[in-house]
């Protein structure tokens, strides 16, 4: 370390604070430069917690975390890997809704990289400014921030949030991560009067300037960060679909609001056959809403069932997709394409008229809009089903498309629920349902830690289905007992780990590695993954 003094203790990557030694005071030019006691790294998380346990509301603790973060790092991994389960839902859904709402009055300092459509031209340049090692890059260009919509420049949040869960959850090093936002306007009136605003002023930009820029980034970020995996966050269901059909191929790169979300949504229902008794291939799977996000599921649930004997047309025809106009037919004057191979051959009807007429096992909501899945529907599946299965997997919890509760009472009981963002333990009938959580951080993590280890050059739908068959894996008999599909978060870290060694073992399987996988790739992962401690 050539670093001394201040500068140390203003690098939130170097900095111990009061926990360097005397003999380090020494050395670094830090004697006077802290109070004389040294402190060991849990008594600076005692003290930490125990100010980030006064905060009155979870966006005032996540204000206090993200200072900590660019203060101590070590000390904020150290929190948050060993209290997951109480401030995952700080720094990521259903809170960073809210800091992504308020960006633009809470920024205090720079913590990741702002190429705006102004900087054409300058891209690469731009990125050799971020001296650090790059291996994994989140970008979102700000469009549809969870189900908020677009934020613009405030969508920043979002890639923060995600690689804080790469390094807590899996065990990335902080050092090789790199949030972005591509700052193209925003069509926010109300973003873009804020006085406080920090983005473009001015209407998105779209079509083949919108094309030719993003095309400049990924371009740049092949040549300056070759090793690099790059996931697309929060992108419009139009812009997310065909950015994963154009660049799939041409680097490492994934779409998690696509991809992630689809692998943790049939872990979920892998799980749920240990409820039901079905097998995969025999359910019929009815979808509220037709974005890039319900269609990513229903095409691995597709892959998977064919797994299990279907064609491609028995596994498409065993799901139907609700839009904003009812039931997407083959009869529908237009269609968008990444909804065509689900069209239905049916008559035009209603979300719930197509739910009485096709009688699904399992219900899946990824709209965004609360209170879509009524009393009705559910009680309709509860009548032709022992145990509906019903996933209400919009963020933030506020538009879940049912709550937990409603899911339990209406079916007394008898639901398999899962959500993406949490709900609280539910008492019904003198039993305790505990509420899944299809976070897609059980998966994003686990398959970012294993595609870098391995050195895989390509994210293919193997490796996400071999992923959703790990975590579906990890799931206690105690968790299916009390409803819950998934596994605890206090165990994620081992559970990326298992999905880690999975990716890599496809993308071996399917000759997809720079060169051989490492001898006992198990250990291999788990002595690379990040520890905070001093």
């Amino acid at each position: 370390m050539n670093k001394k003094g201040l500068e140390i203790l203003s690098n939130p990557r170097t900095n111990k604070g009061t926990a360097f030694t005397l003999e380090e005071r020494q050395q670094l030019g830090l004697t006077g430069l802290l109070p004389p006691v040294v402190s060991s790294q849990q008594q600076q998380v005692n003290r930490s917690l125990a100010n980030l346990r006064k905060k009155t509301t979870p966006i005032d603790q996540y204000i206090s975390l993200a200072a900590l973060q660019k203060r101590n790092e070590r000390v904020y991994y150290k929190i948050l890997i060993d209290h997951i389960e109480e401030f995952m839902p700080v720094v990521y859904t259903p809170t960073v809704g809210k800091a992504c709402q308020d960006f633009a009055i809470n920024f205090r300092e720079t913590n990741g990289c702002y190429i705006s459509y102004n900087d054409r031209g300058n891209i690469e340049q731009l990125l050799q400014n971020w001296q650090e090692d790059v291996r994994l890059i989140v970008v979102t260009d700000g469009e549809r921030i969870l189900g908020l919509g677009d934020l613009g420049s405030n969508g920043m949040g979002i890639p923060i949030g995600k690689l804080s869960l790469y390094c807590a959850c899996a065990g990335v090093d902080p050092a090789h991560c790199m949030p972005i936002m591509l700052d193209v306007g925003t069509d926010n009136e109300e973003a873009r009067e804020d006085p406080f605003y920090l983005g473009l002023r001015q209407p998105r930009i779209r079509g083949e300037e919108y094309d030719a820029f993003v095309d400049e980034f990924v371009q740049a970020v092949k040549q300056q960060f070759p090793n690099a995996l790059l996931q697309f966050e929060d992108f419009s269901t139009p812009n997310a679909v065909t950015l994963l059909e154009r660049y799939r191929d041409q680097l490492l790169c994934f779409n998690d609001d696509i991809q992630g979300t689809a692998a943790v949504a049939l872990a979920g229902l892998m799980a749920a056959t240990r409820i039901n008794g079905m097998q995969l291939k025999d359910m019929r799977f009815m979808f509220l809403g037709a974005g890039s996000a319900a269609t990513g599921i229903g095409d691995l649930v597709a892959k998977a069932m064919q797994r299990q004997g279907l064609s491609a047309e028995e596994a498409n025809a065993r799901m139907v997709f609700n839009d904003s106009k009812g039931l997407v037919v083959k009869s529908r004057d237009y269609i968008k394409e990444h909804v065509r191979p689900f069209a239905a051959d049916m008559s035009p009807m209603t979300a719930l008229e197509a739910l009485k007429e096709f009688r699904p096992h399992a219900l899946i909501g990824a709209t965004g809009r609360p209170g879509l899945i009524t009393q009705e529907m559910v009680e309709f599946m509860t009548a032709n089903n022992e145990h509906p299965v019903v996933f209400a997997l919009s963020n933030p919890t506020a538009n879940a498309e049912c709550t937990a509760e409603n899911a339990y009472q209406w079916s007394n009981g008898q639901a398999v629920f899962a959500s993406g963002s949490p709900f609280d333990v539910v008492h019904i009938n003198g039993n305790v349902k505990v509420p899944g959580q299809g976070n897609n951080a059980y998966i994003f993590p686990g398959l970012g830690l294993g595609a870098l280890l391995s050195g895989t050059t390509r994210i293919n739908d193997d490796m996400l289905i071999s992923a959703a068959e790990t975590l579906a894996a990890e799931v206690s008999q105690k968790q299916i007992d009390l409803g819950c599909l998934y596994p605890p978060l206090k165990q994620i870290r081992e559970v990326s780990a298992k999905i880690a060694v999975a990716v890599g073992e496809s993308a071996q399987r399917n000759g997809l590695l720079k060169g051989e996988l490492p001898e006992q790739f198990e250990s291999f992962v788990k002595q690379h993954q990040y520890d905070p401690s001093y």
